[in-house]
């Protein structure tokens, strides 16, 4: 068995991308070898200097890969993140350190670039926490049962005066960017869509040898402005007695208003032959079952933690985002990684502005850099953590002080797999 110190982890070059996308789709449990224009299309998009590859005697072995991203904080304001993806270890050189020792790398690089926080999307649980990511939003997705929602299927067109259009994949390369501006300004958790990501959507990029082609529809307002959009397929399944039981799946769906919401779904639930939406990954306290006459026609299918928050710069964090309440507090932040740990007093105005900084000042709450991006984002409660073990008061009252300051009246979400 090779030593660890005989594995050399390093940026990859050019020359090497075919090996390390090799071992990435080895990886992934995907077919090892990828068509030539999928490496190529990848090579070009990939961005050189935030590749990294596990080498053991010239055959890579790990891979490991991040972009920069921008997320969007609770008060939308944006920070700058690590966006860390391509993440896989071969079978044959597990338990080696080879994933410690990219992320060392990578988040290093990252903290001293300027990045306020890393980010990811968990495969599996248990991995993650041990680098001080947390699970800082999670997502849901629902079923509904179209003949059970209420709704009248001879009835598609909006009652609020909008309209709905189908549009092809230029379509929504023209129009999908501004949308999904609007939105992600205000929705604590989302992330920046690039163009590459419209292209990678629409086909005309691929990074996978199969790309089923998704039916796109837009909702404009009456005023003729767009408002919403949605990307589904649909399946070709019918009963022994010839009836139609097609399911759509939303590949994703966005809207900058509930009416659009309302409209896209609604919509959906309209199509001939289809009895069954499968909604994708939404947000947890999405309005979707209420949109429908009987809520419980959408029955959840699937809830999970999503987005992983990586904290790098404690001041930065907490000075971006705004505040429920006015109220001080001493926060006591421990992390193995060396990267954000300290002592730090957290001042939040009535106007909702916070400020932070380093200080010597006993602390009023203890806990993991891990944990503290859990609360960040505002979707968790520190005295939930209390009550875990995780968060630790060292002044009686802090923990609820620390929900009346970081906790939201809506849940973040982020709409993207990366």
């Amino acid at each position: 068995m090779t030593s660890r110190a005989d594995i050399d982890v390093r940026p990859i070059t050019d020359s090497e991308f075919a090996d390390w996308n090799r071992a990435l789709n080895t990886g992934f449990l995907r077919a090892p070898t990828s068509p030539p224009e999928v490496v190529d299309a990848r090579r070009r998009h990939f961005l050189p200097g935030r590749r990294l590859g596990a080498f053991d005697d010239g055959r890579c072995v790990a891979t490991f890969r991040s972009f920069a991203q921008e997320l969007t904080v609770v008060g939308g304001a944006t920070v700058p993140a690590d966006a860390v993806t391509n993440v896989s270890v071969t079978a044959t050189h597990r338990r080696r350190g080879l994933l410690t020792r990219m992320m060392a790398q990578d988040l290093a690089a990252a903290k001293d670039g300027g990045d306020v926080v890393a980010t990811l999307i968990a495969a599996e649980y248990p991995i993650y926490g041990r680098y001080g990511f947390g699970p800082a939003t999670s997502a849901t997705e629902w079923t509904i049962d179209v003949p059970r929602t209420g709704l009248d299927p001879r009835r598609a067109v909006p009652d609020d005066g909008g309209r709905i259009d189908l549009v092809d994949g230029e379509d929504v390369r023209k129009l999908g960017p501004d949308l999904h501006e609007r939105l992600r300004r205000v929705q604590p958790g989302a992330v920046d869509r690039t163009d590459v990501w419209w292209q990678v959507a629409t086909g005309a990029v691929r990074f996978h040898p199969t790309w089923d082609e998704p039916c796109f529809a837009v909702y404009r307002s009456a005023g003729g402005e767009v408002e919403g959009m949605v990307a589904y397929t649909a399946d070709d399944t019918w009963g022994d007695a010839k009836q139609p039981l097609n399911t759509v799946s939303v590949n994703w769906l966005i809207g900058v208003t509930p009416a659009a919401e309302r409209a896209l779904w609604h919509y959906l639930c309209s199509i001939d032959w289809v009895v069954k939406v499968k909604s994708g990954w939404r947000a947890p306290d999405d309005l979707l079952p209420h949109f429908l006459p009987d809520p419980r026609a959408a029955a959840v299918t699937t809830q999970a933690d999503w987005l992983w928050v990586r904290i790098l710069d404690v001041v930065r964090a907490l000075e971006a985002r705004t505040y429920g309440a006015a109220g001080s507090l001493v926060l006591e932040v421990s992390d193995s990684g060396g990267l954000a740990g300290g002592r730090y007093r957290l001042q939040a105005s009535a106007d909702g502005t916070g400020s932070c900084a380093p200080t010597r000042e006993s602390a009023d709450l203890a806990l993991d850099v891990a944990d503290l991006a859990v609360l960040w984002l505002g979707d968790e409660s520190a005295v939930r953590l209390a009550a875990l073990g995780r968060v630790r008061e060292e002044r009686a009252g802090a923990a609820r002080l620390a929900d009346a300051l970081l906790r939201t009246s809506r849940r973040p979400w982020c709409p993207d797999m990366f």
